[in-house]
Parts: structure tokens; C-alpha cells; sequence
């Protein structure tokens, strides 16, 4: 892992139709393809699709986990975190990266575009939540790009 490899979370509902998973999973891949280290709450829907695609590049994911038990987390995880902690590891998750991609999304997901909003954190939206402060994108390429670009802005 290099200094400089960006560390990506990647956040959206655990169930999810057909489409937006493909979304997460492009999403995914193409952070690995550009070498960053996805983070994600590690278990179904969007978390698991995004761990999918950057696993099938080849990529590093790290999954934030609810609870404690080992198989909570999605068979695409390679570093799986357990905190033990239910809802509020989002928290962690927002504060272990240098970016974020929401996917879709629920109420998990909108506390975690607060938090990120919060710590003063790039987020970009693909189909999610629209709240002033983050961007917003139509496909998993644009909102990639969208997302290093704004993270290039604040460094």
C-alpha cells in the first residue's frame, strides 16, 4: 500500500433492485482499477457489490462491521472490522476515508453523507440522497472521477 493510495468508502441500502447494484459494483471496480482501498459497512445490497467489483479488479476492501460475528461480513471483504458497535460504526467508516460514493441508499446511508458532511469530507451521490454540500453524478464513472477531482481540491 502506498502513502498516497486514497482510501474510498462506498455506502447504500442493504437490499437493493438489480441496477443499482450493477451501479455499486462498476462503482467498485473502477476505484480499485485506479488503486484505492475500498471501505464499505461490509455486508449485502450496495456494500456487497462494491466489495465485488473491486475484489474482480483485483482490489483491497475493508468492511466496517456492525457486530462481531465473522459471518456477518459479505464474502468480499478481505479486512473485516469489527466493532461491535451497530449503526454508529458508520462514524468510523466516514472517518477512516478520504472520500465518499453513496449508492442509492436508506437512513443509514443519509447519516452517513451527515457525518461525512460533517468532518468536512468529498461525497458524491449516484442515485441517492440530494443534500446541499456534496455532489451528484449519473453514472459510476462520472461520480468517480467527480469524487477524486473533489478530493484533489482539498488537499
Amino acid at each position: 500500500m502506498s502513502i498516497d493510495q486514497l482510501r474510498i468508502g462506498v455506502i447504500g441500502a442493504r437490499a437493493v433492485p438489480a441496477e443499482v447494484y450493477q451501479k455499486a459494483y462498476a462503482v467498485g471496480r473502477l476505484l480499485a482499477e485506479k488503486k484505492a482501498i475500498i471501505y464499505t459497512g461490509g455486508r449485502g445490497g450496495v456494500m456487497e457489490a462494491a466489495s465485488k467489483g473491486a475484489h474482480d479488479a483485483g482490489g483491497l476492501v475493508v468492511g466496517i462491521l456492525m457486530g462481531t460475528d465473522p459471518d456477518e461480513a459479505n464474502g468480499y471483504v478481505d479486512v473485516p472490522v469489527f466493532t461491535g458497535m451497530g449503526d454508529l460504526r458508520n462514524g468510523i467508516l466516514v472517518r477512516s476515508v478520504d472520500g465518499l460514493i453513496a449508492v442509492d441508499g436508506a437512513y443509514g446511508t443519509l447519516s452517513e453523507i451527515a457525518f461525512t458532511l460533517s468532518a468536512g469530507k468529498p461525497i458524491v451521490g449516484l442515485g441517492s440522497w440530494k443534500i446541499d454540500g456534496m455532489q451528484f453524478s449519473e453514472t459510476p464513472e462520472d461520480a468517480v472521477n467527480q469524487l477524486y477531482t473533489e478530493i484533489n481540491k482539498s488537499r
